[in-house]
């Protein structure tokens, strides 16, 4: 006979047996032992050290340019990239406390109410009393609670994974705004380069035709050839087709912008403009930092503790499974007036356990398919590390780079302009010819729009760069 001493004891056993240790390697974040102790920079390039060593999330707004800080408010706004990465979130959390539920137990109501009737010529149970025909009604309400005993720690295993799972979700939510913040950032100074390149290429074409002009009134005092005319004529063209491809780029990247920012490119319009005077201070810190600030690095280690818990999941298949019994407690009564007496009282409590005998190697493979991952896992994360180190390195070599070009083109910029300064002077006496000048004005276009370039690869190297140190990501969990 059951007692309530039985009962208890029962009730008690979900409580015994998670105290036990899960079985499975418990998770531990390995160590990263060939981690750099800094970056390699070049000695005449100072690394800055602000005293607010830590960019904050909204890190574009170091650039000091009110329209990016715009377009990036309306990309974290809009974008529907984003919006995807935020469900997938939502799905992560809801899967997680879905796998979080299987810790409490499942309380189910039932009522069920029917009337039958029995068969008089029904198989006989006794030949000494003979059956007759029975109509009746029964009536069963009850409570059912049903439980699996986590005894190996299957279940706690798979809620860790699950979290896990969640937490992944979130950094690569996070990723997906670094990543798209980015790209804003490197499609409006794409733009603002080539605004400037814009404006170079529109100056000289007003200043090649105030030199055809010219050109062309000393062609009616003979003091200049019609080739002249024709050669600044075809100048004046040349910088002209320029000045169309110019513009197509510009509306390219004007495109990507309204794409990023949840914009049809039909409706989107951004005004002319031109690059930051400077580009901001970057504090790099050290390489180790990135395994914090990286939302990708921290996508790939909490993946690994998902594949750590699986392994703990699928060995917890080859030992016996414990749950209760369902549980149940009711009434029954074939007449509604004495339903809820003590004689109607009808309950039932017990234990269950299964093993698998013989499953032909599914439990073996599917250890085996859970320590793979892991395996998987584990090298997806050191690709991650080293993948990180090198995009900061390689942004920080093109920053180096390009601060070196920009100080020998600034130089190069001003000889041009003192040159075409000259020869037109000397074009105007009559020292020097059509083709000379010419020369110098492509020349001093060419220098220009060098100079534009560098200056706007300067501002992409900086995007990349603080990309690449993780923006002013940090971790949620």
């Amino acid at each position: 006979m059951i007692t309530p001493r039985h009962i208890m004891l029962i009730a008690a056993l979900p409580l015994i047996c998670a105290a036990c240790s899960a079985v499975g390697p418990d998770y531990s974040r390995p160590q990263i032992t060939d981690m750099p102790d800094s970056w390699k920079t070049e000695s005449n390039w100072q690394v800055a050290s602000p005293a607010d060593t830590i960019p904050k999330k909204e890190w574009w707004k170091a650039f000091g340019d009110p329209q990016l800080n715009k377009l990036e408010d309306n990309c974290l706004q809009d974008n529907l990239s984003l919006k995807v990465a935020m469900a997938r979130l939502d799905q992560a959390l809801a899967q997680s406390n879905a796998h979080g539920a299987a810790m409490s137990p499942t309380v189910a109501l039932n009522a069920g109410a029917s009337r039958s009737q029995t068969s008089a010529n029904r198989p006989l149970a006794n030949y000494a009393v003979p059956n007759s025909s029975t109509v009746q009604s029964d009536y069963k309400p009850n409570l059912t609670v049903s439980y699996e005993v986590d005894w190996l720690g299957r279940v706690r295993r798979d809620i860790e994974s699950a979290r896990a799972s969640a937490e992944q979700a979130a950094a690569d939510r996070e990723n997906v705004r670094l990543v798209l913040t980015a790209q804003v950032a490197a499609a409006y100074f794409q733009l603002r380069q080539l605004d400037e390149e814009i404006s170079y290429v529109s100056g000289s074409v007003d200043s090649q035709e105030k030199v055809l002009g010219l050109t062309r009134i000393r062609r009616e005092y003979g003091v200049a050839a019609e080739s002249d005319v024709a050669l600044q004529s075809a100048l004046v063209e040349s910088s002209k087709a320029q000045l169309e491809l110019l513009k197509n780029q510009r509306k390219q990247s004007e495109d990507t912008l309204a794409t990023l920012t949840g914009v049809p490119a039909s409706s989107f319009n951004l005004s002319t403009g031109t690059l930051p005077v400077k580009t901001p201070l970057i504090p790099l810190g050290v390489p180790a930092k990135l395994l914090e600030r990286r939302p990708d690095i921290a996508s790939a280690e909490r993946a690994m503790a998902a594949a750590n818990a699986q392994i703990g999941v699928a060995k917890a298949a080859y030992f016996p499974s414990l749950s209760l019994a369902p549980v149940l407690g009711g009434y029954e009564s074939n007449d509604l007036s004495n339903l809820f007496s003590v004689p109607s009282l009808v309950w039932s409590v017990g234990v269950q356990a299964t093993q698998t005998l013989f499953d032909g190697g599914r439990n073996r493979a599917g250890v085996n398919y859970a320590q793979a991952g892991y395996i998987a896992a584990l090298a997806n994360y050191r690709q991650s590390v080293l993948v990180a180190i090198q995009e900061a390195q390689d942004a920080l070599n093109n920053l180096h780079g390009l601060d070196a070009a920009r100080q020998k083109q600034d130089e190069a910029v001003r000889d041009q302009n003192k040159a075409y300064e000259i020869t037109l002077l000397r074009y105007k006496e009559g020292v020097d010819n059509a083709l000379t000048l010419a020369t110098v004005q492509q020349n001093q276009l060419a220098a220009l729009r060098v100079q534009s370039q560098i200056r706007g690869g300067q501002f992409l190297s900086a995007v990349s760069l603080l990309k690449a140190l993780g923006g002013g990501w940090q971790e949620a969990y």
